[in-house]
């Protein structure tokens, strides 16, 4: 099965240590496992099924990562749709395990592949493939706007360390994001972990769909790095109502969220924050 970590031998130069000879040191050292993951999708019957997706992910939660990527494209609506979710044996010699194989429920369109909506996506880029904004901006089942969530600052601002704190693998590697989903008074309700901002969220909204705990009304959803628009997406398409983020958001996030009557939280570090949409869920301190 896969790993999430693995070790490698390096040379470590340290320049401020080159006077008592430690300036180069070979040990080992840690690293966050990128693997590829082919999702394929179809109907239930004999002969394999279509693939649909690769993307470039750290092994672990699988499953979650697979179904979370229908829900947030749009392919599919709740547990229902899918019949059954495997993790399957690929052609890797020895095997890793990197093909998720999802049967469809009876009834449930099979998705179309189409040359502009490729569905190659690196660790880095949730859209990479698709020809063009329109074709990216998929419309949720869930009225976010009407989520009467309300947060105090102070408890948005207690999140990033919460956050840090329940990353394992960072810890032992600091390169893997996290996507965590945070109940209204902060309380840590899961974290994921990924090589991919947005296979992290993928997988906390795959979670989601197999728990049966669609839409995530009253939910804050903080992301270790930037907004992007496909974070943002990927929230609204699971009823996340605020979406927070320790870095920047791009301008597509702040407007697709303002238009999803989301809240975009940017910059959460420290005792400050800036509030690009919805800032009338963000409680402000009493004075």
């Amino acid at each position: 099965m896969g790993r999430a970590t693995d070790r490698r031998g390096v040379l470590r130069i340290d320049l401020d240590a080159a006077a008592d000879r430690r300036a180069q040191i070979r040990r080992q050292d840690t690293l966050a496992v990128e693997e590829p993951l082919e999702i394929r999708v179809g109907r239930a019957g004999p002969g394999r099924r279509d693939p649909l997706a690769v993307t470039m992910r750290t092994p672990g939660d699988d499953l979650d990562l697979a179904i979370g990527f229908l829900l947030t494209e749009g392919l599919i609506r709740s547990a229902d749709d899918v019949h059954t979710a495997q993790l399957c044996a690929g052609a890797e010699t020895p095997n890793t395990y990197n093909v998720v194989d999802v049967v469809l429920a009876p009834g449930v369109p099979e998705p179309t592949t189409d040359p502009a909506r490729n569905f190659y996506t690196t660790s880095s880029c949730g859209v990479c493939g698709k020809a063009s904004i329109d074709s990216v901006r998929t419309r949720s089942l869930f009225a976010v706007r009407d989520d009467p969530l309300r947060v105090p600052a102070k408890v948005l601002a207690d999140l990033p360390d919460r956050l840090r704190a329940a990353q394992r693998a960072f810890e032992r590697t600091g390169g893997l994001h996290a996507a965590g989903l945070f109940s209204a008074d902060g309380e840590l309700v899961v974290l994921r972990e990924d090589v991919g901002r947005h296979n992290a969220v993928d997988k906390v909204v795959g979670w989601a769909v197999r728990e049966r705990r669609l839409p995530l009304a009253g939910h804050v959803l903080l992301v270790s790095g930037r907004a992007s628009f496909e974070l943002t997406q990927k929230a609204w398409m699971a009823g996340v109502p605020l979406l927070a983020a320790v870095s920047a958001p791009s301008t597509l996030a702040a407007e697709l969220a303002e238009e999803a009557g989301m809240t975009l939280v940017g910059f959460l570090r420290g005792r400050t924050m800036n509030v690009y949409a919805g800032s009338h869920r963000v409680a402000e301190p009493a004075g």
